[in-house]
């Protein structure tokens, strides 16, 4: 029976295995010995291989000549490595680099990407750096104080940018200065825009094809700017304006009502005319200016009527006047006997009819008849007098909501205007219009 073999403490190799199992081919005699190995000899034989020294070698091996000659230590170590570093292992396919098995198609892919990426970003940053020099020469233009918004339409940026046309430009420009207003925001839409210089460096100029847009004026703008008065600014329509707020008038603040109607004034300012005025004496009278005496004039307040029919030397100071008298509409009989009975004058004027004939009685003829009647009323004749000294185109300039676009480089028209919620939009239009340096 054949002894075991000595398995080395390294990985075997297993072809090496596969060898050992397999019998001698016939005529084999190791070198030296003139007879076939016996198992004795085998296993001396073996051992020689694999026990006779830590190189795996044999003494007749390692001493040939018999001369007692003994390893060097390094040389058994420089044995053993070499025995590890011939020794066999199996393949480690992970240690191949997992890009390698990437396939070609996917690289490609990858590559286009990435350099589609940065042409991306490169089309982005050169869009934004022309988007602020073409702020700088709008505003340079049009003597802007505060730098417009621009935002240049299209994709890919750059092509336009060889080409030195742009489709489309978005101008935004806030608080623009007009006579006697601040446009809360100009906005225009520039379209078939030619390029004067290199994009995006280097903008001289442009020629804009057509531009449409709008101009909004605000009401919170109008009560800040022209609220100096304390006038408050609402819509009222289509077209039309409420107009409400305070005057001081001879040391009182009176009230003021009135409506403004707004209108296109050519094809560079919008003008308004002002009509419906009201100026209101607060408990004391109501002035409306105008020609029209069924609606104009001078009135009492519900207060002062009331107050003036319970006092006896007030209303008495009245009655004594027979225009008064006649528009009040009460029988000059009855007049008569409340001017010298107390009880009849308390049943005439104690009633709450009494103070409404009151005030719809029209005192401005009578004021200028009788310039005594109001101090006798118990009114200031004085502050009547500054009251109804108040014409309408005075008042129309405190209320003026009139305004001229400023001066632009082309022919820039107002089209519709329409007053909405917050303020006044016109739209505008243009065309031809030239920017910066041409040439």
């Amino acid at each position: 029976m054949r002894p075991p073999t000595r398995i080395p403490s390294h990985r075997p190799n297993p072809y090496d295995e596969l060898a050992q199992l397999s019998d001698p081919e016939p005529g084999f005699e190791p070198y030296g010995h003139d007879q076939p190995y016996g198992q004795d000899q085998l296993y001396a034989h073996d051992q020689g291989r694999y026990g006779g020294g830590a190189d795996g070698r044999g003494d007749d091996e390692r001493d040939p000549l018999g001369l007692g000659l003994k390893p060097d230590p390094g040389e058994a170590d420089a044995g053993d490595d070499a025995s590890a570093e011939d020794a066999w292992s199996p393949p480690n396919h992970r240690a191949r680099s997992r890009f390698a098995a990437v396939s070609t198609v996917v690289k490609v892919a990858i590559a286009a990407l990435v350099c589609t990426g940065f042409l991306f970003l490169a089309d982005r940053f050169a869009e934004l750096y022309a988007q602020n020099k073409a702020a700088e020469k709008l505003q340079q233009s049009l003597h802007l104080v505060t730098r417009p918004e621009v935002d240049i339409h299209g994709f890919p940026f750059l092509t336009q940018v060889l080409d030195k046309h742009l489709d489309r430009v978005d101008v935004s420009v806030p608080d623009v200065a007009a006579d006697r207003v601040s446009l809360a925001e100009v906005r225009a839409t520039a379209k078939d825009i030619r390029i004067n210089g290199d994009l995006p460096s280097s903008i001289k100029g442009a020629v804009v094809g057509s531009m449409d847009g709008d101009v909004f004026l605000s009401f919170a703008d109008m009560n800040r700017e022209l609220g100096a008065s304390q006038v408050k600014f609402t819509d009222d329509g289509h077209d039309s304006v409420n107009v409400r707020g305070g005057l001081p008038v001879a040391g009182t603040q009176v009230r003021v009502q009135a409506q403004a109607h707004v209108q296109r004034d050519g094809g560079q300012a919008v003008s308004t005319t002002v009509d419906h005025m009201k100026v209101e004496v607060p408990g004391i009278a109501t002035y409306t200016p105008g020609k029209d005496r069924a609606h104009s004039g001078l009135r009492l307040a519900p207060e002062a009527a009331a107050r003036i029919a319970r006092e006896k030397n007030h209303i008495r100071a009245l009655l004594s006047v027979p225009s008064v008298v006649d528009r009040i509409g009460v029988p000059q009989k009855r007049v008569q006997q409340a001017l010298h009975s107390d009880d009849e004058l308390h049943r005439l004027t104690g009633t709450p009819r009494f103070a409404h004939q009151l005030m719809q009685v029209n005192l401005v003829d009578e004021i200028i008849a009788h310039p005594w009647l109001l101090q006798k009323a118990g009114i200031d004749p004085k502050l009547i007098s500054a009251v109804m000294s108040l014409r309408p185109p005075q008042l129309s300039s405190q209320f003026s909501l009139s305004f001229k676009l400023p001066k632009a480089p082309g022919d820039i028209r107002l089209r519709h205007v329409v007053v909405e919620k917050q303020g006044i939009r016109a739209d505008l239009a243009g065309s031809g219009l030239h920017l910066g340096k041409q040439g």
